[in-house]
């Protein structure tokens, strides 16, 4: 089964895209959803922070003095964390903090992702978003004529005008249909989607 998504155009065309109700009108998973946003903003982190622990450190190959007799404590190391050259106590290593979702609760995330953006009235889809020269005070009439802080604007490819037009905009970004990201839907306070990109969308997650 499935619907219809008007088109929003400046000319005020009357136009609509079918979209599937089993893509677009799902139900909201805010558990599964959560999972998904921390799974995306894990999987960013770079985990590099490392310190040397005993072992790492250089040295240390001999007992630097005898047991006993010496009059000083004992000794068995000079990478002993107790020398001020010596490894760190409970080093830190580098870790990798990606998390595991398999692929078909990826896709359930994002369709129920989009299907509340929809209900929300967040999620629009246009047909003359994208502008058509590169300069950027054109673009920007478009986006300042939403009225909201943050447009994430969804495309099937990029072009010259788009990307000159739109970097110097700080409230816009733009992504591919392919690489839909659960953060920059949810942080976004308008979705705009050319016709083209929604149906590459579909075709994705269904």
């Amino acid at each position: 089964m499935g619907f219809q998504i008007p088109v929003i155009n400046s000319n005020d065309s009357a136009k609509a895209v079918d979209v599937n109700e089993a893509v677009f009108g799902q139900e909201f998973n805010e558990t599964l959803v959560h999972q998904l946003v921390v799974k995306y903003l894990a999987g960013g982190r770079s985990g590099t922070k490392a310190q040397k622990n005993r072992s790492a450190v250089s040295g240390g190959g001999i007992k630097p003095w005898k047991q006993k007799g010496t009059g000083r404590a004992r000794s068995g190391t000079i990478r002993s964390p107790l020398w001020r050259t010596g490894g760190v106590t409970f080093a830190a290593t580098p870790r990798n903090y990606e998390q595991k979702l398999n692929k078909k609760m990826f896709r359930v995330g994002i369709r129920s992702i989009l299907s509340e953006l929809l209900r929300q009235g967040r999620l629009v889809v246009s047909s003359d978003i994208l502008p058509t020269s590169p300069k950027t005070k054109e673009f920007a009439l478009k986006i300042n004529a939403l009225d909201v802080k943050r447009v994430l604007i969804v495309v099937e490819s990029f072009d010259d005008n788009l990307f000159l037009a739109s970097r110097n905009i700080p409230c816009v970004q733009i992504v591919l249909a392919d690489n839909l990201s659960p953060a920059s839907l949810i942080s976004a306070d308008k979705v705009i989607a050319t016709p083209v990109a929604i149906k590459r969308i579909e075709e994705r997650l269904l």
